[in-house]
């Protein structure tokens, strides 16, 4: 059994905070299209949540923007989504009721790949992330990446 990850320091935990402040103040857009915020109800407390995610790809011609489920098929974010309780998706200035999907492995791997290219640079530590996310060394090859979307689910968000 793992020991829980340690706790983060507070200088950290503002640094992560940014971008949620940044939208509640309005100036969401200063980030541009790297992070959305989606507005979701939870299923069974049916409370209103905005979680922060980091889009990895969009297409501007249908309006959708991808994501990567950081934590699974378990994320609560995700569940709610599954049932139908999104209500808002906010990137940079636009906003809108999202529908969802969720990618075929082989386009979600796709996406990744391309995610990765785009980000060369920063890929070591994409993949360090990753790893410690899935619990498993994850070396950016098209089996490991096609591996990893099967525990790490991309969803597609788009004006519904």
């Amino acid at each position: 059994m793992t020991s829980p990850p340690p706790p983060l320091s507070p200088r950290l935990r503002r640094l992560l905070e940014t971008p949620t402040f940044l939208y509640d103040v309005h100036a969401g857009w200063l980030l541009g299209r790297r992070f959305l915020r989606l507005t979701h109800v939870g299923r069974t407390t049916g409370r209103r949540y905005r979680t922060m995610l980091e889009v990895i790809g969009e297409n501007r011609r249908s309006g959708e923007v991808l994501v990567l489920a950081g934590l699974g098929h378990s994320a609560q974010w995700l569940r709610n989504v599954e049932t139908g309780n999104a209500t808002e998706v906010v990137i940079g200035r636009d906003r809108f009721r999202p529908r969802h999907r969720l990618l075929t492995p082989q386009q979600a791997s796709e996406a990744l790949a391309d995610y990765e290219r785009r980000n060369r640079w920063l890929a070591p530590v994409i993949r360090l992330v990753l790893s410690r996310l899935i619990g498993w060394r994850y070396d950016g090859s098209e089996a490991a990446r096609l591996r990893l979307v099967t525990e790490l689910p991309v969803v597609g968000f788009r004006p519904g």
